[in-house]
């Protein structure tokens, strides 16, 4: 059906009183044989679908309002409503409904609306009681007429009786009269009078005298009677501040007096709503349920006369009461309206307004960015990877976004959170499409990884340096004097981007591994275990809880070789008895590796840390833990003892020196093939010295490291424990725990130290090697039934770094 006249909003009455939009169709009426009588239909324009079907109900009250709606109820808490696009539209349906009641089509309601308290009494009632007789509008009836208009309220009835008595007469334009004359005079009395009058007139929820009370000739009168609430020892001053104070200014030039008129009205009536009204008490809460409706479809007009030409940073308060508007709209006219926005160039005024030096201005600007990042984050992302083919890295919206996050001069953050809330969004692939021809998730993920990454870890990777470590050092660092900054604005920042990196290592996969990896993410985050300020610390610790959580063995073997367990057992250590929340996070993560018998972790913390832990009884992790370590090296003892001894001679063994060759070239060819995912050296960011370029650079820094490791054995603190000192450096990743943890299960006690190149070349000569390291003249069942069960081969042995 093509007919307009017909076209029709279809909304219904939520419990909050607020109108929701069910659909866009036209309508019709026609006899229903399943509801035996001439019903509304309402058919969607999108798919025909059937929105509404509703029979006429002779007894039912209709109200026609505003020329292009049409109220009813349908049942006790179920209200409907049809807003149609053309007046004829309304007016012929109107007809309709009269036509089957039996009513007069000039009517504004088609039935008295009757509580049943008092439908016996009215049947009784002569015909000529209809309405109510009004007093004489005169200076010293105005007492009498408030006592009437407040005796009504109570009474369904009586009210519609006495809203058309008022408005039959043209009622209240004598009492607006009578009001200037009342303020002229000074009559104070007379004035409290008008305020109940014209309040308990609001009360009568009746949009035919909302209609008169808020014209333009009326409403500021109004506005002056409800300055006289009897309740104030001075009148407030609305009219003032509607004249003096609020300023009209128009943005974009509006030629259509009946919009500028249509714009002004709603924000006044919004006022008398929001300010001069009290709030409404439970029995009086439904009485301004047609004045929320008045302002409802004010707006929804509003936002359909407006046509809007050009979009740029000046206009930006104006659109974001626009947005807000356009939440009013049906979901059809709702993205009609977005994708206007976008084509007028929305998004990139928004880069420009976002980095302005206004707050206010930056403030409506996020605002309105949320709401196209609410209504379409896929809008978003495709203008910002056809943006970053244009322009430099610092100028992307992401990019900016990201830099207003990291600025927010709020104490509190406030903005920074809403805006760390939108990137989150904006990364979730949950809400990312997938078509055949493109993937959405890889090619942003792609894109934010390069492009906007290193912007978002900025803060974090500049606050946990090296060389703002060895400057602490020669200080004299301590627990009040880390690498981590005091101050508390700053620590709530780098909390907000840890939040989001811990998003992405639930949602993103080798993204988010790769960059670890190639950051050595994981260590710079753990430098904040010695925040002093406690949230802090936890959100280092729940990054690294996620990312054991996975279960994945590269990230293991990335923990176990660069040592990051050391931070952890630290805080613990130096934390004390104190029972409180740093505790059971801490003994949380060891429980969870505990039961999900992490191998590879379980016996990297017995070996190195079980001495430093053991005296910790009131929870049973840590002797769990070592439980667990003792039966995976039963184990392997018993599955090695199984091959036999021929195998086990030195004679069938290849030197340690041979082993190492092919392992380096085993492990070159499995990171080839696994690409980035594999456990690669840790790479330094760009404001960081490169590794050594040459092979004698290399043994010098071995050569130091061998020597440091020596003096960094445990030692015992204060409190009977060990403290272990925290080495910061990258190559320390790269050198540590050359063999595979696999290998210490099965053959060294848990006192062992975390090991070295020369502990391998024993290794590989003692009696009890490692299973890696055997050489047979067959394959035997047992070792491939131990490579399935080992994700990582204790031949896949790390490389010390080149």
């Amino acid at each position: 059906m093509s007919d307009t006249r017909r076209r029709v909003k279809v909304y219904t009455l939520n419990e909050d009183r607020q109108w929701d939009d069910r659909g866009t169709g036209h309508v019709s009426s026609s006899y229903v044989e399943e509801l035996k009588g001439m019903s509304l239909l309402v058919r969607a324009e999108s798919d025909g679908s059937l929105l509404l079907e509703s029979k006429i109900n002779p007894n039912t009250a209709y109200q026609k309002q505003q020329d292009t709606l049409i109220v009813w109820s349908e049942a006790e808490n179920y209200d409907l409503a049809l807003s149609f696009q053309e007046k004829a539209g309304c007016d012929e349906i109107w007809e309709k409904i009269c036509q089957v009641q039996g009513k007069d089509p000039s009517v504004e309601v088609t039935q008295d609306l009757i509580d049943e308290s008092e439908e016996e009494r009215f049947e009784e009632m002569p015909e000529t009681s209809h309405l109510i007789d009004l007093p004489t509008c005169e200076l010293n009836k105005l007492e009498e007429i408030a006592d009437l208009v407040t005796s009504v309220l109570s009474s369904p009835i009586r009210r519609e009786k006495l809203a058309l008595a008022l408005e039959n007469e043209g009622y209240i334009k004598k009492l607006l009269q009578l009001f200037q004359a009342c303020e002229n005079l000074e009559n104070t009395e007379g004035l409290h009078h008008l305020y109940e009058i014209i309040r308990g007139i609001l009360f009568l929820n009746k949009a035919t005298l909302f209609e008169v009370m808020f014209s333009d000739e009326c409403i500021m009168d109004v506005v002056g009677c409800l300055e006289y609430d009897p309740a104030l020892a001075q009148p407030k001053r609305h009219r003032e501040f509607l004249t003096k104070t609020a300023k009209f200014k128009e943005v974009i030039p509006i030629t259509d007096s009946e919009l500028r008129q249509k714009i002004h009205q709603t924000y006044r009536v919004q006022y008398i709503q929001d300010i001069i009204l009290p709030t409404p008490s439970v029995f009086e809460e439904n009485f301004l349920s047609t004045l929320t409706s008045f302002i409802f479809f004010n707006k929804v007009e509003i936002v359909s006369m407006l046509q809007v030409k050009q979009i740029d940073s000046g206009k930006v308060n104006f659109f974001k009461e626009f947005c807000a508007f356009s939440q009013t709209l049906q979901p059809q006219n709702r993205d009609a309206f977005f994708k206007t926005l976008a084509k007028l160039g929305i998004l990139p005024a928004l880069e420009i307004v976002m980095g302005m030096d206004d707050l206010q201005v930056r403030s409506a600007a996020t605002d309105i960015f949320s709401y196209l990042v609410e209504f379409s984050p896929s809008m978003v992302r495709e203008f910002v990877m056809q943006e970053a083919q244009q322009s430099d890295d610092d100028i992307l919206l992401i990019n900016v976004v990201i830099e207003q996050m990291i600025c927010d001069t709020d104490p509190e953050l406030g903005g920074a959170v809403q805006l760390m809330g939108l990137l989150r969004t904006l990364i979730d692939p949950e809400n990312m499409l997938a078509t055949t021809n493109k993937t959405e998730k890889s090619e942003f993920l792609n894109f934010f990884y390069n492009h906007c990454m290193h912007v978002l870890t900025a803060p974090l990777l500049t606050n946990t340096s090296e060389d703002k470590y060895e400057k602490d050092k020669f200080v004299g660092s301590n627990k009040n004097n880390t690498i981590c900054p005091d101050n508390y604005q700053t620590a709530q920042l780098l909390a907000l981007i840890l939040e989001l990196l811990t998003f992405c290592v639930e949602h993103h996969t080798y993204h988010i591994k790769n960059y670890i990896m190639n950051k050595d993410l994981l260590r710079r985050v753990l430098v904040l275990m010695n925040s002093k300020h406690t949230f802090l610390a936890l959100c280092a610790l729940r990054f690294m809880r996620r990312i054991i959580g996975l279960k994945d063995e590269f990230y293991n073997r990335y923990i176990t070789k660069g040592n990051l367990f050391e931070p952890v057992i630290n805080a613990l250590l130096d934390n004390g008895t104190r029972y409180n929340l740093l505790n059971s996070a801490v003994i949380e993560l060891f429980e969870f590796i505990r039961v999900e018998d992490i191998k590879s972790l379980t016996a990297h913390i017995v070996e190195n840390f079980y001495k430093a832990l053991e005296s910790i009884e009131y929870v049973q992790t840590f002797k769990g833990l070592k439980t667990k370590y003792e039966q995976e090296r039963d184990r392997q003892s018993q599955k090695l003892n199984s091959v036999p001894s021929i195998l086990r001679s030195n004679r069938f063994r290849r030197d340690a020196k041979a082993l190492e060759e092919d392992e380096e070239m085993w492990f070159n060819e499995d990171e080839e093939e696994e690409g980035k995912a594999a456990v690669t050296p840790v790479e330094k960011s760009k404001t960081e010295d490169d590794f050594p370029d040459s092979y004698e650079k290399f043994m010098e820094t071995k050569k130091a490291k061998e020597s440091e490791d020596k003096e960094n054995l445990p030692k015992r603190t204060s409190s009977g424990g060990f403290k272990f000192t925290f080495s910061h450096s990258a190559s320390a990743a790269n050198g540590a725990n050359s063999t595979n943890s696999k290998s210490v299960v099965a053959q060294t006690p848990p006192t062992s130290s975390n090991g070295s190149s020369s502990k391998t070349s024993n290794l590989a000569a003692s009696v009890t090697a490692t299973k890696g390291s055997l050489v047979g003249l067959v394959d035997y069942p047992d070792d491939e039934e131990e490579d399935e069960e080992e994700e990582t081969s204790p031949r896949k042995r790390p490389r010390l770094g080149s």
